[in-house]
């Protein structure tokens, strides 16, 4: 029985365990400089494929409590992007642009067939950035919580940061002087690590030690600073309202309604919040009592609605190999 590439199991020698116990891969991507990156990923599952991608500061490993679950039904890609996890800590130009052509080059070396995009945070926003420019390669697009730029830069007409903005200013100032590095190593150790995350997840519970150690651990790689600086001071990106006009795939939104990094009452939660009622093929859920991270905060939450939209998106779809053999021999 002849099966696609996506649908079959490859095994992969391990060179180190993950924060999900699963066999640490890597990509060997040549950058828009032509160097040489190397690109941290895991595999999991078989079937129709997933590609994971997560937020600022995070890795594949916030995805914990959702590969499991959805690698029993899908092939299951997620990414560390350049700069974060156990990826190269490049000390490149960060930009939206960068992570889209990353997210691209990958699905193009590992995928080959059109692939749901999953992400949080500026996840979302590359994910969307990948189905504009790429819209062969995606065939749909799940967007948890989705921010409106790499940094506060590109976040216009909400007066929270007009507020802000004398701060956000002295913040980019500081962050591109001699002084960068004291406020880096004074604000990435694990008891400040934890301090946000209690105040960004309304499930206390799952700020455990795994979650401050895998989002720490990283931060201590050479060139993490550089990165850090690169990202909060570069250049914004396209604004999600402009990107979304040349999406064509169907869209799952979840947000979180207590996220007090992109708000719902924001400028960009207002205009996802009303997709649905504009552009076809749209679904808007509001999760309750959920923050910036619903995939790690309320993982029920997002599978309740994740699963039967895949289900939909995959209608008639491959199953994965052992399935199909289960069937085959159930037969026989």
């Amino acid at each position: 029985m002849h099966l696609p590439p996506r649908l079959r199991t490859k095994a992969t020698t391990a060179t180190a365990a993950t924060a999900l116990n699963l066999p640490k891969r890597t990509f060997l991507w040549k950058g828009p400089t032509r160097d040489t990156h190397r690109i941290n990923y895991v595999a999991a599952g078989c079937g129709e494929p997933l590609i994971l991608v997560h937020g600022f500061g995070a890795n594949s490993g916030h995805y914990r409590r959702s590969i499991e679950v959805l690698s029993k039904k899908y092939k299951v890609y997620a990414i560390d992007l350049l700069g974060f996890g156990a990826s190269d800590k490049a000390q490149v130009d960060y930009t939206m642009e960068l992570w889209r052509d990353l997210i691209t080059d990958f699905h193009a070396e590992f995928v080959q067939v059109p692939a749901v995009l999953i992400g949080n945070s500026i996840g979302s926003l590359a994910a969307l950035m990948v189905a504009a420019k790429s819209p062969q390669s995606v065939k749909g697009l799940v967007l948890i919580n989705c921010c409106g730029a790499m940094n506060s830069k590109g976040v216009i007409n909400d007066w929270r940061i007009y507020l802000l903005y004398p701060l956000l200013l002295l913040i980019d100032f500081l962050f591109k002087s001699p002084l960068a590095a004291y406020l880096f190593n004074k604000y990435r150790t694990p008891e400040n690590i934890r301090g946000i995350l209690k105040q960004v997840y309304r499930n206390q519970d799952a700020v455990d030690d795994e979650l401050v150690e895998m989002l720490y651990r990283p931060s201590c790689d050479q060139g993490a600073l550089g990165v850090f600086v690169s990202v909060l001071t570069g250049p914004p990106g396209p604004r999600p309202w402009d990107v979304t006009q040349q999406v064509r795939a169907p869209m799952l939104v979840l947000w979180g309604d207590k996220d007090t990094f992109v708000p719902l009452d924001s400028p960009v939660g207002k205009f996802f919040s009303g997709l649905p009622d504009t552009r076809g093929d749209t679904a808007f859920q509001l999760l309750d009592d959920v923050g910036h991270c619903p995939m790690d905060d309320r993982p029920d939450q997002v599978h309740a609605a994740l699963l039967p939209w895949l289900a939909s998106v995959y209608a008639g779809g491959g199953v994965c190999e052992a399935d199909a053999l289960a069937a085959q021999l159930s037969q026989s």
